[in-house]
């Protein structure tokens, strides 16, 4: 009504006022209910329907595809039908003990796979056909006692099918014929059930109900599964059986407006005089007008009352369909695009015109269809012709033109501006000194030259377990090179020269080792810390091991925690004046002699390995002061900064922020003086660090990477994958093998993505990969909880290596060839 607020359409629960419902399960029994109640709930699962007054099953039924469990039981159903319990794939439970079933046809339970219990418990069923349970494969449980089953040969297949599973639990007992009154069902042995003479009419009558022809007067009997036995009484007589006489004219048997006279000999008797058009004994024929139409051209003849109409074919019309429709003539054509409209004995036929198909010529042929493009060319159809778009380098009008091929170090792809030799016949990238990988893709060495300086690699994988290893250059005492953790944290730091790896568990006491070797004379050191089963182990330059064993107290890695590289990188609300590590984090890690030094490192880290992967620094969250490259510096003296080479120009100093000069020995107050930023903008962010702020085109902490000239995903952020930019200049995520959705941040189901590479491990400080490509799969993706996506199956295979120092050897390599769910390791 005007002025009251529009109701918004919200479902409610349903349920009948006779039943009680609870989530799924509908509640209706004892309610004297003979039909279906309106309103159950479409998702019902459970429904019990048990002390009512059903006399049969309830068609509804079928609508309730979720059904689980029916309860029937203690109703007054006599019969069932093969379509009773239709569409019920789902049902579990079928109860339907205590009536007043009598024969269950063969079908009854067709459809029912997922049946486990069925109790027909307490009926008066003395037969049941061979075959009956055949669709109920998942039957685990029947009862079927309390029936007088007449245990003769045609039920021999029911002893053997309940001896065989072992379904009925021993309570059936057969009430005939005789000698086999009162013998179990399950234990009887089957040659006891046999035919010696003919069965009782009694039993046979439970399904055919007329053998005792219970109609009188000649009436008809009709066995029927709704009232076991119908009569179809004669003229002159009714009720149940057909006994009561009545005047034959009073039930009005002539149909069609015939005229129905009693015989005078027989009241009994009847006669009908039909109307024009019927005949019959009771006018219920139709007389066929049509067997003498003048209907033409293969009209149909609809038969009237005492007339006929011509139904006309197509293109037919008039009363006897003796003209031909002009369906060519203008605004009738059926023909398009231009065709020609031609008129013949079966109608109008169109002749289409160049590039058109279809009765009316109103579909454009695909010429794609037949098209000759080559070498992966996308067709474009075209009005009675097609266009080939090529494949980035092929050219000609079908394509066919190849590409000129790439030299193998064009194929290489070598970064960085890393020199490409050929060698034979394949191509490798000589890396400079900061570079490795491959394609010397990634940044392997960087220069700390600020005391405040660090790196933070985040979304590291498998963790806890660990194998970190890492090579060191400094002439330091003192410096953090590894942190992981919060209150509970593993730190590798410089003291006194020596490797010192500690923790701290926060509520128990700390552990500690020392390396006996010391590091800082400026050469470099391989520092190697293994994590596994609760044991720390360190290792400097392949020597003999130092083993932390906590005995269970030691986390030793969070993975929900970063690494930090270098130092430790201030939380929020902590004092700028906090160099390398926080307030906060001091007041944890300093206890207990814990972190002896809060210095951040200052020198050089090279080939970082974290379970074996080499780690790309351009790929971690570098703070100022951080440059690449580990050169080292020997004649340039840096008093406020270090030494790092420049290219042709020779080595100069990198200054400390706040510093300048050749030797960094002269006080500056801009922190851009000297700044690292390659194609960019240095903006200072304090009185000791900048930011770069990249011009058009270039991109990375340094401003050193070139980007695109006008870039759409620079307000994209794909968090495990990269942008691109489609045809049409949109961005979009490429996510990485593992992960999907729009921002790449689902985790995918764990599988395996194909690999085809040249294999590579480290042999000291060279690179060496295998002569030819290797095939494995690489595992990712997400697994429920307790499961981790991993190798399922390994395969050893024996390769030969070649190494950038020019050794080769052969050793074998176990790959993965099957991904799964497994245990997490």
């Amino acid at each position: 009504e005007e002025g009251q607020e529009e109701s918004t359409c919200v479902p409610r629960p349903q349920c009948p006022s006779e039943c009680t419902c609870l989530e799924t399960v509908v509640r209706c029994s004892n309610k004297h209910l003979q039909t279906l109640p309106k309103g159950i709930p479409r998702n019902v699962t459970e429904l019990y329907l048990d002390g009512n007054q059903f006399s049969v099953v309830p068609k509804e039924l079928n609508t309730f595809k979720y059904l689980q469990l029916v309860d029937l039981s203690n109703n007054k159903i006599n019969s069932l039908t093969n379509s009773s319990f239709a569409n019920m794939s789902q049902l579990t439970t079928l109860i339907l003990s205590y009536n007043s079933l009598r024969c269950i046809p063969n079908m009854a339970f067709s459809g029912l796979h997922s049946l486990r219990l069925l109790s027909l418990h307490g009926n008066e069923i003395s037969e049941l056909p061979d075959g009956i349970f055949n669709d109920v494969t998942s039957l685990s449980h029947l009862a079927i006692g309390a029936n007088p089953l007449y245990c003769d040969c045609h039920l021999r297949w029911l002893s053997d099918w309940v001896k065989t599973g072992y379904k009925e639990p021993g309570i059936a007992r057969c009430s005939g014929p005789q000698g086999m009154e009162g013998k179990l069902l399950l234990t009887t042995p089957a040659k006891k059930f046999e035919c010696t003479g003919d069965m009782d009419s009694e039993v046979l009558a439970k399904c055919n109900p007329c053998l005792s022809n219970p109609c009188l007067n000649l009436g008809i009997c009709h066995n029927d599964p709704m009232q076991i036995y119908r009569c179809s009484c004669p003229p002159g007589f009714k009720g149940k059986n057909c006994e009561t006489g009545i005047n034959a004219c009073v039930s009005g048997p002539c149909a069609n407006g015939g005229t129905c006279r009693v015989s005078e000999e027989n009241e009994g008797e009847y006669s009908c005089t039909c109307p024009l058009g019927f005949e019959g004994p009771t006018c219920q024929i139709n007389t066929d007008d049509c067997e003498d139409s003048d209907c033409e051209n293969g009209a149909t003849c609809i038969d009237g009352i005492n007339n006929y109409t011509c139904f006309c074919p197509p293109y037919y019309t008039g009363e006897m369909c003796e003209e031909m429709e002009d369906m060519c003539a203008p605004g009738r054509s059926p023909c398009q695009h231009q065709s020609t409209c031609l008129i013949t004995s079966s109608g109008p036929k169109c002749v289409c015109s160049p590039g058109y198909v279809g009765d009316d010529c109103s579909v454009d042929y695909d010429d794609c269809e037949e098209h000759r493009c080559q070498n992966g060319a996308q067709c474009v159809d075209e009005l009675n012709g097609y266009s080939c778009i090529c494949l980035e380098g092929y050219s000609g009008q079908l394509c066919e033109v190849p590409p000129s091929p790439l030299s193998l170090c064009e194929l290489a792809d070598c970064q960085n501006s890393a020199p490409c030799v050929e060698r034979g016949g394949r191509a490798f990238c000589q890396c400079p000194p900061e570079f490795g990988g491959p394609r010397c893709e990634k940044l392997v060495s960087v220069n700390f030259i600020d005391r405040d300086s660090y790196l933070l690699l985040s979304d590291l994988k498998n963790w806890p377990q660990a194998n970190i290893t890492l090579q060191v250059s400094t002439a330091e005492d003192n410096g953090i090179l590894l942190y992981n953790g919060d209150n509970d944290h593993i730190a590798v730091e410089l003291f006194q020269g020596h490797v010192k790896v500690s923790y701290d568990p926060g509520s128990q006491p700390g552990h500690a080792i020392y390396s006996t070797e010391t590091i800082n004379d400026g050469q470099f050191h391989t520092v190697e810390l293994v994590t596994f089963d609760q044991m720390v182990n360190l290792s400097i330059d392949g020597g003999l091991p130092t083993t932390m064993d906590s005995f269970g107290a030691v986390r030793p890695l969070n993975g929900e925690a970063p690494l930090y590289v270098g130092g430790r990188g201030p939380l929020q609300n902590t004092p700028p004046s906090s160099a390398g590590m926080p307030v906060d984090v001091h007041s944890g890690t300093f206890r207990l002699w814990q972190i002896q030094n809060g210095s951040s490192f200052h020198g050089c880290i090279q080939n970082l390995y974290i379970n074996n992967e080499l780690q790309d620094f351009t790929k971690t969250q570098m703070k100022p002061g951080v440059v690449p490259g580990c050169e080292p510096c020997k004649k340039l003296y840096c008093v406020h900064g270090i030494c790092q080479p420049d290219g042709v120009h020779g080595p100069v100093c990198h200054c400390q922020p706040g510093w300048s000069g050749a030797h960094c020995d002269q006080p500056a107050l801009n922190p851009c003086q000297g700044s690292k930023c390659v194609h960019g903008k240095c903006i200072p962010l304090d009185e000791q660090s900048y930011r770069c702020e990249c011009a058009e085109g270039y991109r990375g902490a340094l401003c050193n990477q070139q980007g695109e000239l006008f870039n759409p995903c620079r307000h994209l952020f794909c968090k495990h994958g990269r942008c691109q930019i489609s045809d049409t200049g949109d961005a979009y995520c490429h996510c990485e093998s593992g992960y999907t959705g729009e921002l790449c941040d689902a985790e995918s189901e764990c599988r395996g993505e194909p690999v085809r590479d040249f294999y590579q491990v480290q042999r000291g400080y060279a690179i060496c990969q295998t002569t030819r490509m290797v095939s494995w799969v690489e595992c990712s993706g997400a697994c429920d909880v307790g499961a981790c996506c991993g190798s399922q199956r390994m395969k050893r295979r024996k390769y030969t290596f070649e190494c950038s120092d020019g050794t080769s050897f052969s050793e074998e390599v176990e790959k993965t060839i099957k991904c799964g769910c497994v245990g997490c390791m």
